[in-house]
């Protein structure tokens, strides 16, 4: 039996401290349990901090759901779980913090877990078979791509699988039935990285899903649940092998008999406890509440609470105690060392002419070692300039151990602790005791190669079957999906559409880049034209002929701005290599990649005009900071511009955090500035004392002036209006603007895609980030009691967003007394500023953790715990507004919850029930977007230069009308004005007699088909070609025949593009290459083959040049071409 420290451990900073002493000196496991699971992080955190990695210590978390809930915790938590119930089979000497509330769940037997998990090695003997029955037995699920944890995929001889409680997947490649080799493979890229020579696969749940197991279900069920059992669609979806969500809560039927925790433990594990008593018994009683109004549901009967958690009296029995508390225990074990007491008064006096003056004081009067912990390392480096100011001077450490074998009275260092404490040879004293504000938390990043754009803007890997698709040449149709054909005895994949009259077009994969996802504006029927019609051809020429003047409009536009003079900034030097290295995370590739282009923007005599569109947390910040670093350092000053005070007093937080270690002077000026500052700030702008100032729009008064401008920066862009749109606007002739948004207002989206202003996306999630689950309902008091609740037992917090100021109060109070254990607090615009920072920042500090607001939240504080936004009348909201709340939720590891709560569907506006679906839809992480492509279809366009173009993209869909007036675009681009024949003609055509597709048989998806042909379809090198072979086979396994023709097939179009070769036939008879009009192909290359080998070669019609060579094997057609291209350079 695990040993017992016979006693209650207090949930405060001091007790941590004096516990990580304890741990230093127990061998095995330790599991401390805390009231609840907020305090569990808070002591996870204070661990890591005074353990300083000397042991893994980790966090057992809660399934994150109600008790009889309908969800069923994401496969990360259960990932989580597992990892250390394996890891308590094998004695590992761990540390595990858990709340009370998780460790009353009743756990499947340790048996499960050990006899459940098994290795596969190098070189071992694999059935597939078998492989694929065992992953089914432990609940693995069986996809196409493996991205999560518990899923598997097998293509060929290769095997993807994502372990429980593994950080990454593994691909299996298979030589036979023998393991050849095992490597680990990033789930964004699907690409391999590092060897392995064993990996270990744990159950895929915490409950077994073995035909036994499912019949032990059905059996107990029988014996627990009278009446009709096909009623359930839970024992329904069980009978036929499927997961039901909520199913964690039926664990009593899976086995004979369930464990608790303890049961876990090996022998010589200690255990530590706050004073959970109360919780753990008001945990049982809200459960028995819960069921009590459950029971009667005959679709969805449930068990009792005591077949589903430990009983409060049998579980504290386990923690029972003599007659010492733990806390006792503890201070006199550490008596002779160390004795705590009540924290000192230590907070700073703001509006003091000492405003450390309780610190210096505490410095003074005590022989007591003194360590401030800051929030982040700029953080300290605040701290460091105000002590600097006060005469104070702490020495600088950076961990707990390095103090404490330091002989330093006063130092400062970084941590994530929220707490300090007080004893007769320490003070720990953090930003809290000194400010009263919490820590902010640190994002991690997560590495991926995909910068999506070309696949959002072309559209084609978002179509489903029914889904209108527009052929450049036979106009409007539906898509119906893909098919493979026998044409002259070999295999052709054609993606099909549908036109009017039933009538079928079945179009090459070879040829996709004639198709468009069609995208028309609001309230309008996509049409649907006739194979052969003359509809499609006139509206066409009338679409062409206008994109020609907009084409012109748009190069008097694009010359002017090519004209514009701006500064030319110093390029990069080491300070900035420095300054980019002092970034904690590593850069993902689009992220990098945008920060080049900005680089080379900032860099050139062209004023930078860029628009960075990225989901909120996923770095679009530090491209901003890389950009201002760069204009400091050329000696000009950067203004960055925020739509609200809250996002100004946050950025300027991050800002001095970043630049802490340089000499770079950053200020904000806001409403809650004195005047007598607000005046300082604007001198000190116009001397040039201030490098970065950061304010909302105030900034773009007549009043202020600048020293010299030379970058301005502008956060949430969809948050200004009009008058400060043209400001900005008049700023544009020589001073470089970087525009951030998540979701770009259409008229700016439409602008970037048209080439008049620079586009980068940063698509790229942090690491563990998962998306937000969204759900729409009518509003139902019980929906909104759930969610609430569901939140704060996890130790979360709430938005509720209620957008009318009349009535928030009422609401609030209705909230408040549904539900008593919330905390309520209420924000809006009609507050005082002082007032809503207040409230805003208690928040933050999580005094509340229900926060009734209105859309004012739509841009502020980044709280990290608030992880479920609920928003009333979501349907009368628009659509970038919804993501940027929705937005506002998910910016930890947790699960996140938006439910958007509408009017029934008869009230609705058809525009608002497309907004609401296209949100549902886009749940991925970086959707952001992808929903302003939907919002530029349901709203249109904008009229870039004044016109309205609305009718035209209505007729060719907005996707085809932006691509033809890019064509136009890029032709300005290049220096000539665009022809219609030049603008429409877009497509190489092949004729061939053998298969070039990629087979059913080597993979099955046909959406992820369909995806890959579009991607094969837009390479443009041959080092993308090289890269995308080799991610295919890392992937799908060796290549087929058909696969190797495609890629060949490819590299010859992408040699034709450049010779201005419009169709390709290779045939056993004979090779041909037609020429088009613009070719590069100079005739006296083509007289030299016909001079020098008349017989092998012959021109027809002025256009076309036949080779004469009667080749059957495929392999020397694509050689003998490619020796005909080759002379033709």
């Amino acid at each position: 039996m695990p040993l017992r420290d016979r006693a209650v451990y207090q949930s405060d900073s001091a007790a941590s401290h004096a516990l990580s002493d304890r741990i230093d000196d127990a061998d095995g496991p330790v599991l401390v349990i805390t009231e609840d699971s907020a305090n569990a992080a808070k002591v996870l955190a204070e661990l890591q901090f005074f353990l300083n990695s000397v042991r893994e210590i980790v966090h057992f978390p809660d399934w994150e759901t109600l008790i009889y809930d309908s969800f069923s915790p994401h496969e990360t938590i259960i990932s989580a779980r597992l990892k250390v119930l394996n890891a308590l089979q094998e004695s590992k000497p761990m540390v595990i913090v858990a709340s009370c509330t998780t460790l009353m769940h009743k756990l499947p037997p340790p048996e499960f877990v050990s006899d459940g998990s098994f290795f596969i090695r190098k070189e071992q003997e694999v059935d597939l078979l078998d492989l694929r029955r065992s992953a089914h037995l432990k609940a693995y699920r069986e996809v196409s791509t493996v991205l999560e944890h518990g899923e598997y995929a097998i293509r060929g001889s290769i095997v993807d699988i994502f372990p429980m409680g593994s950080a990454t997947p593994f691909r299996i490649d298979l030589f036979d039935n023998t393991v050849d080799s095992i490597r680990t493979f990033d789930p964004e890229t699907q690409l391999s990285l590092e060897k392995k020579d064993k990996i270990e696969i744990l159950p895929g749940r915490e409950f077994p899903l073995s035909r036994s197991a499912i019949n032990h279900f059905k059996n107990q069920w029988h014996l627990n649940f009278p009446g009709k059992a096909e009623d359930s669609s839970i024992y329904r979806d069980i009978s036929k092998g499927l997961v039901p969500a909520g199913l964690e809560y039926y664990l009593g039927l899976f086995f004979e008999e369930t464990a608790s925790i303890f049961d876990h433990l090996p022998e010589g594990t200690r255990i530590f406890s706050e004073n959970i008593t109360q919780a753990a018994k008001a945990f049982w009683d809200k459960a028995q509440q819960r069921f009590e109004s459950l029971r009667y549901d005959v679709s969805k009967p449930i068990l009792p609470v005591s077949e589903i958690l430990v009983n409060p009296n049998d579980f504290l029995h386990y923690l029972e105690v003599d007659s010492v508390s733990l806390m006792e225990e503890i201070k006199k074990n550490q008596a002779q060392t160390c004795r705590y007491g009540e924290m000192p008064d230590v907070r700073v006096a703001k509006k003091s002419k000492q405003p450390f003056s309780l610190l210096k004081k505490v410095l003074e009067d005590s022989a007591n070692r003194i360590l401030i912990v800051a929030e982040t390392q700029g953080r300290k480096a605040s701290l460091d300039a105000l002590f600097k100011e006060a005469d104070v001077k702490p020495a600088e450490v950076d961990t707990w151990d390095e103090f404490k074998k330091s002989d330093y009275k006063f130092a400062i260092t970084a941590g994530l602790i929220q707490r300090g404490f007080y004893s007769n040879f320490f003070h720990v004293i953090t930003e809290r005791e000194l400010f009263g504000e919490e820590v902010f938390s640190t994002r991690k990043r997560k590495k991926t190669l995909d910068n999506f754009a070309d696949l959002i803007v072309k559209n084609l890997s978002e179509l489903k079957p029914g889904d209108s698709v527009v052929h450049i040449d036979h106009g409007v149709g539906r898509y119906e999906g893909l098919k493979i054909l026998k044409i002259e005895n070999r295999d052709t994949e054609f993606l099909v559409i549908t036109y009017a009259d039933e009538s079928k077009l079945y179009v090459p994969v070879s040829s996709l880049e004639l198709i468009s996802r069609y995208s028309g504006i609001e309230g309008l029927e996509a049409p649907l034209h006739r194979l052969g019609g003359e509809k499609w051809k006139k509206e066409k020429k009338l679409a062409v002929k206008q994109i020609n003047d907009v084409a012109a409009e748009l190069l008097d536009l694009y010359s002017k701005r090519l004209a514009a003079v701006g500064y030319c900034h110093q390029k990069p030097q080491r300070d900035y290599e420095e300054f980019a290295r002092s970034f904690p995370f590593e850069e993902t590739p689009d992220q990098e990649e945008a920060i080049k282009k900005v680089i080379t923007d900032m860099s050139s005599k062209r004023p930078m005009d860029r628009l960075i569109c990225g989901d909120v947390g996923f770095g679009k910040t530090e491209v901003a900071m890389r950009a201002a670093f760069i204009a400091v350092s050329s000696g000009k000053q950067v203004v960055v511009l925020v739509p609200t005070t809250l996002l100004a007093r946050q950025h300027e937080e991050t800002f001095k955090d970043r630049f802490a270690n340089t000499a770079v002077s950053i200020s904000s000026i806001s409403r809650f500035k004195s005047n007598s500052e607000q005046k300082r700030i604007i001198d000190d702008l116009m001397t040039g004392k201030i490098d970065i100032v950061i304010g909302t729009h105030s900034l773009l008064q007549e009043d202020i002036n600048f020293s010299d401008l030379g970058l301005l920066v502008v956060d949430e862009e969809h948050r200004f209006g009009v008058r400060q749109k043209e400001k900005i606007n008049s700023l544009r002739a020589g001073v470089d603007i970087l525009t951030m948004t998540a979701t770009p207002i259409p008229r700016t989206l439409n602008m970037a895609i048209s080439g008049l202003r620079d586009l980068s996306i940063i698509a790229t999630p942090p690491e563990r980030r998962l998306s937000i689950k969204t759900f729409i309902n009518q509003k139902s008091d019980q929906i909104v009691k759930e969610a609430i609740q569901r939140e704060i037992l996890r130790g979360g917090q709430v938005f509720y967003l209620h957008n009318q100021v009349k009535t928030i109060e009422k609401t609030a109070i209705e909230l408040q007394r549904a539900i008593p254990e919330a905390s309520v607090s209420i924000a809006h615009g009609q507050m005082r500023e002082q007032q809503l920072e207040q409230v805003m920042l208690n928040f933050h500090r999580k005094t509340s953790n229900v926060l009734v607001c209105t859309t004012i939240i739509e841009t502020g504080l980044d709280i990290p715990n608030a992880n479920t936004i609920i928003i009333e009348r979501a349907d009368k909201l628009g659509l970038a507004q919804i993501h940027q709340l929705r937005g506002r939720v998910g910016r930890s590891h947790h699960q996140a919850y938006a439910y958007l709560l509408t009017a029934p569907e008869e009230a609705m506006t058809p525009s608002a029930i497309k907004r609401l679906q296209a949100i549902s839809e886009s749940e991925d992480l970086g959707a952001g977007f992808i929903l302003a492509t939907h919002d530029l279809e349901i709203r249109g366009a904008g009229e870039i230069l004044g016109d309205d173009q609305s009718g035209n993209i209505q007729n060719l869909g907005y996707s085809m009308f932006a691509e033809l007036l890019d064509r136009a675009v890029r032709d300005i681009k290049s220096g000539r004005l665009p022809r219609s024949q030049d603008i429409e003609k877009k497509t190489l055509e092949t004729s061939i007699d053998f298969a070039a597709l990629i087979p059913e048989t080597y993979l099955p998806d046909t959406h992820a088909r369909l995806v890959l042909y579009k991607r094969i379809a837009s390479l443009a090198n041959p080092s993308e070609i090289k890269e995308m072979q080799v991610e295919m086979i890392d992937r799908f396994g060796l290549f087929p025949t058909a696969v190797k023709n495609l890629f060949r097939l490819t590299s010859l179009k992408i040699q034709a593009r450049q010779l201005g070769v419009t169709k390709i036939t290779l045939k056993s008879s004979d090779c041909r290459l037609m020429f088009g009009e613009q070719t590069t192909v100079s005739p006296d290359s083509i007289f030299d083959l016909l001079k020098n080998d008349p017989g092998k070669y012959k021109f027809n019609g002025g256009n076309e040049l036949i080779l004469n060579a009667k080749i059957t094997d495929t392999d020397e057609k694509f050689d003998a071409t490619e020796r005909l291209f080759a002379q033709l350079y």
